[in-house]
Order: structure tokens, then sequence, then C-alpha cells
């Protein structure tokens, strides 16, 4: 697939999701709730809406399509899984974390509204994602609505994202703790990073219910994509211009972040990028044709810019 046809679906698919996101972040109530406070909805909103290339639903929204998932499931698996990542955005970015003023360009959260709405506003996004799943809009059978929560509540949680943070906050010294080598840092980014976007992938092939050799290939594509990304991003901060990339650069080093630039320095990092990437590739030889837009993909980790 030529990469200006693999840029369309992208966008096509960031539309889709933008739309999505928007009917379900709207002010009035749902049945169940009693009041949803114009305030908070307004900070979801902000941090929701209007930004991201939207990669991780892309990516459900694919491998759904290459295992002959219902369109409508897909896109709904998604976009549950860009409002967990939005969340995660928005508390990353408080005073407490990484104390962040810019966010795809405009200001964070708790610099748009407070503190306290920020935080408010992040939990708000996580529960949501979790009512979406469990729709039966999303997924007629309720197993695979089951393993969908359960996918993604262990891909955010302990033991995944949330594990990861804080990993990430004691490499930091802020406990005490000492430096990471290179196989600690990689367990941290395959938590903190790599546990969502191996979801994203995952839940596509749960939504298309593929078979369980189907799944183990694309859990491999999805574990190396995961890795590539977040080493990509890892240079992103260390080389990029913090105006294209809509966030501020340069914070990894400033902050002591326990990063494989830092640790293998920017060289060993790109061939790190350049092999993880290969692995993503090699792991979808038994789909065919039908997977190259999974195939650039991986080749689009390694070189965006933003």
């Amino acid at each position: 697939m030529l990469p200006n046809a693999f840029q369309v679906r992208l966008q096509t698919a960031a539309e889709a999701v933008e739309a999505h996101l928007a009917a379900i972040l709207v002010d009035d109530a749902r049945p169940g709730e009693r009041r949803r406070p114009v305030r908070l909805m307004q900070a979801m909103r902000h941090a929701a809406l209007g930004g991201g290339k939207r990669l991780r639903p892309f990516l459900t929204i694919e491998t759904g399509r290459l295992c002959g998932a219902p369109e409508a499931a897909a896109l709904r698996a998604g976009c549950a899984i860009e409002l967990v990542h939005c969340y995660s955005l928005v508390h990353d970015d408080l005073p407490s974390m990484d104390d962040d003023e810019v966010r795809r360009g405009r200001p964070t959260v708790h610099r748009a509204f407070d503190e306290a709405t920020a935080i408010l506003a992040g939990d708000g996004l996580l529960t949501l994602a979790f009512d979406v799943l469990a729709d039966e809009a999303t997924h007629a059978r309720a197993e695979v609505r089951g393993a969908l929560v359960a996918g993604l509540a262990r891909a955010a949680g302990a033991g995944g994202m949330v594990g990861g943070q804080m990993h990430d906050l004691a490499a930091e010294g802020r406990f005490g703790t000492a430096a990471l080598g290179e196989p600690e840092i990689r367990e941290l980014q395959a938590m903190k990073t790599g546990a969502i976007l191996a979801f994203a992938v995952r839940a596509g092939a749960l939504v298309g219910e593929a078979p369980a050799d189907a799944r183990r290939h694309l859990d491999t594509y999805g574990a190396a994509l995961g890795a590539a990304f977040q080493v990509a991003d890892d240079l992103l901060d260390y080389e990029g211009d913090s105006a294209a990339v809509g966030k501020r650069t340069g914070k990894d080093a400033a902050a002591g972040k326990a990063t494989l630039v830092a640790a293998l320095g920017p060289d060993g990092a790109r061939a790190r990028c350049a092999a993880l990437v290969d692995e993503a590739i090699a792991s979808l030889v038994g789909f065919g044709p039908e997977a190259d837009i999974l195939r650039e993909a991986a080749r689009f980790v390694a070189v965006r810019r933003t």
C-alpha cells in the first residue's frame, strides 16, 4: 500500500473517531445518569476532541477490518481506547506528574481549566470508556464485550499503563530508587505505552472474533509496534521541534527520565526502533496483502515527526 493511501485511511479513521467522540461527549445525560456538569463536559471535550493522530483507534479499526469485524463495533472499541489514552494524557500533564502546559498545541486541561477539574475530567474519560465497551451497541455478544472490558482494564491498570507510569516516576529518582538499565526501561515502556497500543490491535481481533492463531500473530505485531512507538517518541523528545510536535520537547533528559535514548544513545535507539518495525512487519507474513495497511502503520510509527 502506498504511503499516501495509508495517510488517507489514517485521516478517514481520525474523522470518524472525532465524530463519534463528539457524539458521546455531549452535555445531555444518558439513561441511568442524573446530570452531566457543563464545566466537566467542557474539560472532557477539551481533552478528547480536536487533536491527535488517533493512532490507537485507527489500529483497532484496521485490525477489525482485517478480521472481518463489524465497522461500528471496531469504531466504538477504538473510541473507548482513545478515551483511556486521552485520560492518561490529562493526568500525565498534571503538576504532580510531568507538569506540562501544552498538549497538541493547546493549553493542557489543568491550564485551560484548573487542576481539580482536570483530575475529574480524566476520571470521567476513563469511566466513560468502559461504559462504551459494555454497551450492547459495541457488540451483540456479551462474551466479546466482556473480553474487551477485561482487556482494556488490564492494559490500562496497575499491571499496564498505570503501573508503567509508577515505574517512570521511580526512574526519575522520586522515591530514592536506582537508575534503570535497558531491560528495566523496556519493561517500563511495554507497560506505560506499549500495553494500550498492543491492546488497540487485540481489540480489533476481538470484535472480529479472529481465531487464536491469528490473534497470536497480531499480539506479536501489537507488542513490537507499541515498543517502536515509544522509542520513536523518545527520539522526538530528544531531537524534535516543540512547535511541530505540539508539546514541550527536551523534557525527558531534564527530568532524568529512563529512556532508550539515554540508555543506548540516539543511534542505538534508532537501530532498536528499526528492528522493532521489522519484527512487527514480519509477524504479519501469514496475512497477505490485506494486512498492508498495518505494515504501513508500523513504518509510519518510526518516521513520524509529530
